[in-house]
């Protein structure tokens, strides 16, 4: 991992408005690895959210708003976490002549640094925001009584878990993903979302696989990734989407969806988050 991100070191918050913060991690360095290259097998966004952005008006008072960011599977860069946070806090002191100003700004320095167009929707009010929060649509996995005995991803565990005897369509979820992040070791938390069709996947190996990555170092949407990548290989269905749902870190909340079959994710905050 490149020694010049600003993950894991003490950082000075910027005061002054800076896009020279934001700094790019090529997607290739993490699907290497993945034996993704060329054309990818899925399609899919980075939904990050942001609950601590401000600015000031021309006369000085503070405007305060969230943001939801989509970035594209496809585009070349992901944005490094803690430099989108540092250049977000950045904007805290700059005087902007409205929000548009501010969203234009914000969805031109990101698009600079991950290579392709972006989604950026500000939220000024909480009339704004999608309603509620709640449980994760489909059915939890975790009540599943197994025995838990890999901590390191084991893609293995998945190996005949499908019955192709008895196709289904079928949203599974666990509250129990848990990696870490490869650059400080801190613990990332995550509800894992699969939605499928094909034989129906065996509740208690895809728990012990989900499991499996608690002592796993990856950055999200690397782990997404790696989970569709396994899920589609051993389990071959016909139809893939799989979601994580992150919990918040330093004001920002990261949320991977892949698919093979045009999903579109819908960023409905759950209770975690």
């Amino acid at each position: 991992m490149s020694a010049d991100l600003p993950l894991g070191k003490p950082t000075q918050y910027p005061t002054d408005y800076d896009p020279s913060l934001l700094v790019a991690i090529p997607r290739a360095q993490g699907r290497d690895a993945l034996g993704l290259a060329g054309e990818l097998p899925f399609d899919g966004v980075d939904i990050w959210n942001a609950y601590e952005l401000s600015w000031l008006e021309p006369s000085g008072k503070p405007v305060v708003a969230t943001a939801e960011l989509r970035v594209p599977a496809r585009s070349p860069n992901l944005v490094e976490s803690k430099s989108l946070k540092l250049y977000l806090n950045s904007l805290n002191a700059a005087r902007c002549a409205s929000a548009a100003e501010v969203e234009q700004r914000i969805r031109r320095d990101v698009q600079d640094v991950v290579g392709c167009e972006v989604e950026l929707t500000l939220q000024l009010t909480a009339d704004d925001c999608p309603p509620g929060r709640g449980a994760p649509r489909g059915t939890c996995i975790d009540s599943t009584a197994v025995t838990i005995d890999h901590y390191k991803v084991t893609p293995e565990l998945l190996a005949g878990s499908a019955d192709a005897s008895d196709p289904v369509e079928q949203t599974l979820y666990s509250e129990l993903l848990k990696s870490n992040c490869p650059v400080t070791a801190q613990p990332d938390w995550a509800t894992l979302i699969v939605s499928y069709e094909g034989g129906r996947i065996d509740h208690g190996a895809l728990l012990r696989y989900v499991v499996s990555y608690r002592d796993h170092d990856e950055f999200h949407e690397q782990c997404v990734e790696r989970v569709f990548l396994d899920v589609l290989r051993h389990c071959e269905p016909t139809a893939l989407t799989v979601e994580a749902r992150y919990t918040r870190r330093g004001g920002l909340d990261i949320n991977p969806l892949r698919s093979n079959c045009g999903a579109r994710a819908q960023n409905v905050r759950l209770w975690r988050q």
